[in-house]
């Protein structure tokens, strides 16, 4: 059995694992358990359920985007700067993901799907954070909009081509890059006083 103190961040860094491994229609909590060295009803004392872990397993690979987004928010910058860095943050975010690590990215798209509420809250979370920074825009004359949360949904419904990964096969095709930059260009033009 395991020496070390199994905390949740263990059992979600093993099930990412053996996710990656085999797969989710062949991923069980006693893979994960094993790979821990610890029995199945040691995992089930962290997380409830099989769905519970997997939707946790959800959470944290969502949460890393969010986290790195959060960090450009939180800059002391020009709005427009940082809108445009944010929008740049979270397709390259997407992008990395699906191509770096396919097997795992097509394991997320199945988790996601299945996790509607963590995907949802994820959202709202993102809309919060441009809406922040759309705010910010407004607050310093910069961006002229007489509802920042209605702009910030409307900037992120338009720029799904590029984080929803429904969109992740035309990513690496020829042309996206200017394609992006278009878009974003022209939103911060709508944006503007």
């Amino acid at each position: 059995m395991a020496t070390e103190t199994l905390t949740a961040e263990r059992i979600l860094e093993a099930t990412e694992e053996v996710l990656r491994r085999h797969g989710p229609a062949k991923a069980t909590v006693v893979d994960v358990a094993r790979a821990l060295g610890v029995s199945h009803g040691t995992v089930y004392r962290h997380f409830r359920t099989k769905a519970a872990l997997r939707e946790a397993v959800t959470k944290r690979w969502l949460d890393r985007t969010a986290d790195r987004l959060a960090r450009v928010v939180a800059e002391d910058r020009d709005p427009r700067d940082r809108l445009r860095d944010w929008l740049r943050s979270l397709f390259d975010a997407k992008r990395s993901k699906a191509g770096d690590d396919p097997e795992l990215f097509a394991t997320y798209s199945v988790l996601a799907s299945e996790a509607g509420a963590v995907v949802s809250e994820h959202i709202a979370e993102l809309i919060g954070q441009l809406a922040t920074l759309v705010r910010a825009g407004t607050d310093t004359g910069v961006f002229a909009v007489p509802d920042p949360e209605v702009a910030a949904r409307a900037v992120f419904q338009a720029t799904g081509r590029f984080h929803d990964p429904g969109y992740a096969k035309k990513w690496e095709k020829p042309g996206v890059e200017a394609e992006f930059e278009a878009l974003v260009e022209l939103l911060l033009r709508g944006l503007r006083a």
